[in-house]
């Protein structure tokens, strides 16, 4: 089986004004990244704000996306949360409305063991028959998809990629040894370790970042895959996403959205803007990234 997608997929942003979803600024948005490159589209995941979406809205925005993607990319939905029948139910509807693929991240507040994920994710991938993506990110659910548990899940035949936001490369590492890298794709969630990400044999990256500079990040993908040591041309991404680091995703990537024109700038609760002060400096090393990639 081929890989889901090799390169960048964007984790898309929702776009509100007045605090109600902008479908003009998302399909905008959308097509703005669909010209530039990237090679598969994330919807309702964390960067979307998904917690705080309606089922309607998400549907929604799901349709919109599919039809204005049209079979060019895949279109992947974040139908994962910490309850099974839960996430069976909105992968369902998520394959009715034409997702390609689902992303479900670990049960978090009610974590479980290995053997509860094991059965969390075939269950999911048995009822549903979509290719999944499991999505590891301790660092928001305090749960971990251990290594031996991903080379079990990679021999379901729905189970078809690994969305690694540990950071961990002596966990990539291990993975990899693991699994079969030539079937089971494998993608990075950090925007900040693709580099090496690509180096050591990582097949693309869910990116945040890709939101406003998708182009640029899916050259810097292509030109590790040519070989070439690309840590120069990473250098002014590095500190573009240095300055996103201010607060957490995805309070700063809306400043640069908006930005864009997708939107205004907001978040809904419990996420706050950034202060009118740290939003200016976000702006200005953006607009200096723009500046320095134009020179």
């Amino acid at each position: 089986m081929a890989h889901l997608f090799e390169g960048v997929g964007v984790a898309l942003t929702t776009p509100f004004t007045d605090n109600e979803v902008d479908y003009d600024a998302l399909e905008q948005h959308v097509q703005y990244v669909l010209g530039q490159g990237v090679q598969a589209i994330v919807v309702n995941g964390t960067t979307a704000e998904s917690p705080t979406l309606t089922s309607a809205e998400k549907d929604t925005i799901l349709e919109t996306v599919v039809k204005l993607v049209d079979g060019q990319i895949p279109v992947i939905a974040g139908t994962g949360n910490n309850n099974t029948q839960a996430s069976i139910e909105a992968s369902q509807r998520a394959k009715s409305l034409g997702a390609d693929a689902v992303m479900l991240i670990t049960p978090y507040y009610n974590k479980t063991n290995q053997r509860g994920l094991i059965e969390h994710f075939t269950t999911i991938a048995d009822a549903v028959q979509l290719p999944v993506v499991l999505y590891n990110v301790p660092s928001r659910t305090n749960m971990t998809i251990e290594p031996e548990t991903v080379q079990t899940l990679s021999e379901h035949d729905y189970i078809v990629a690994l969305k690694d936001a540990t950071n961990d490369f002596d966990y990539f590492d291990e993975v990899s040894r693991l699994v079969d890298t030539s079937e089971f794709t494998l993608l990075s969630g950090n925007d900040d370790n693709v580099a090496d990400f690509y180096q050591k044999g990582g097949h693309g990256v869910i990116s945040v970042i890709a939101n406003v500079i998708p182009s640029d990040f899916q050259a810097l993908y292509e030109a590790a895959q040519r070989g070439e040591d690309v840590t120069r041309q990473f250098q002014p991404i590095q500190n573009l996403l240095q300055a996103t680091s201010v607060d957490v995703n995805p309070i700063p990537i809306k400043v640069l959205t908006a930005a864009e024109g997708y939107g205004n700038y907001e978040v809904r609760l419990p996420l706050v803007p950034l202060p009118e002060k740290e939003r200016d400096v976000l702006e200005e090393a953006y607009q200096s990234y723009k500046a320095g990639v134009k020179a």
